[in-house]
């Protein structure tokens, strides 16, 4: 694998604003209500959709750490065949899909009635800063070993 520029040293100010983002938007997540595993879903969702195996690792052992099932982790890819996710949790998960596939859905995740606006809002932010994440950990080929 070719050597890539670690953008987080490289640009570190950028770096440590991504950080911020990410930790103003679980704030206002946790302000609003919303549950910390299912801060970690979206984490998650967006990281497997992304193919980042570093965020997917930490996010992980961070959703684990918090109490969560290994039986709901397994399942997250077919979330929606399974009966493991609260309607707030699954309007959680279709938030990380919308915002990680954006060109493809066109915002089209329907929050219904499991969410308050802040907290769909909160989520996207949260989604959002993953996103980010994904790409600097992909783009500069963060090394996952066991």
């Amino acid at each position: 694998m070719a050597v890539r520029t670690l953008l987080n040293t490289a640009v570190p100010t950028a770096y440590q604003t991504l950080i911020t983002l990410s930790e103003q938007a679980e704030k206002a997540a946790l302000d609003a209500g919303v549950d910390p595993l299912s801060i970690e879903l979206v984490r998650i969702r967006a990281s497997q959709l992304n193919g980042c195996g570093f965020c997917l690792r930490m996010h992980v052992r961070d959703a684990l750490a918090k109490g969560e099932s290994t039986d709901r982790i397994a399942v997250i890819p077919a979330w929606r065949e399974t009966a493991y996710f609260s309607p707030a949790e699954r309007a959680a998960l279709a938030i990380a899909e919308e915002i990680t596939n954006i060109s493809s859905t066109a915002a089209s995740a329907d929050d219904g009635d499991a969410l308050t606006v802040a907290q769909a809002a909160a989520l996207r932010w949260v989604a959002i800063a993953i996103n980010g994440f994904n790409r600097v950990a992909i783009s500069s080929h963060y090394a996952v070993k066991p």
